[in-house]
């Protein structure tokens, strides 16, 4: 076989074998042999010969303790994680300048069902007194809803 090197290291052993890593070290000493050592570095390598005992197991699926080992095909490799597009975040609905037909049916709805137009406005003026163009919606019902309840407190009539 022509595709061994000299030395190669425990991880690209297991990439020539089509394996990660990890599992390559879980069958190290049973279906596959053990690296040798350089002294110097005391890092694992497998030469050439230990490299073609790896491939050999790899292409009999029998381990070099004897027994049969059993592996995914090499077409199966872990795929990345797909990174799903973000949902897009909304811009907040933005209010119109003295549109109150909304507020009023929104502020009706929270409970103050005797509301008028009328005070209603003037609740819009209280609050935003340079109108509500560019107020979200939200905020706008919530300031009028807080001043009209606190104008009509048993304690203010």
């Amino acid at each position: 076989m022509s595709d061994t090197k000299a030395a190669v290291t425990v991880k690209e052993m297991a990439r020539m074998v089509g394996l990660t890593p990890q599992r390559f070290h879980q069958l190290i000493g049973t279906a596959f042999p053990y690296p040798v050592y350089r002294l110097e570095t005391r890092r694992p390598f497998f030469n050439e010969e230990l490299q073609q005992v790896c491939l050999e197991v790899r292409r009999r699926n029998f381990g070099v303790n004897g027994k049969p080992v059993l592996f995914y095909s090499k077409g199966h490799k872990v795929e990345q994680p797909v990174e799903l597009p973000r949902p897009v975040k909304r811009p907040a609905k933005k209010m119109p300048k003295d549109d109150c037909s909304e507020i009023l049916a929104a502020v009706r709805g929270l409970g103050l069902v005797t509301v008028t137009t009328d005070q209603v406005t003037a609740a819009m003026r209280g609050a935003f007194p340079n109108g509500v163009n560019g107020t979200e919606q939200g905020q706008v019902i919530r300031s009028v809803f807080l001043q009209l309840k606190q104008k009509n407190r048993t304690g203010n009539v």
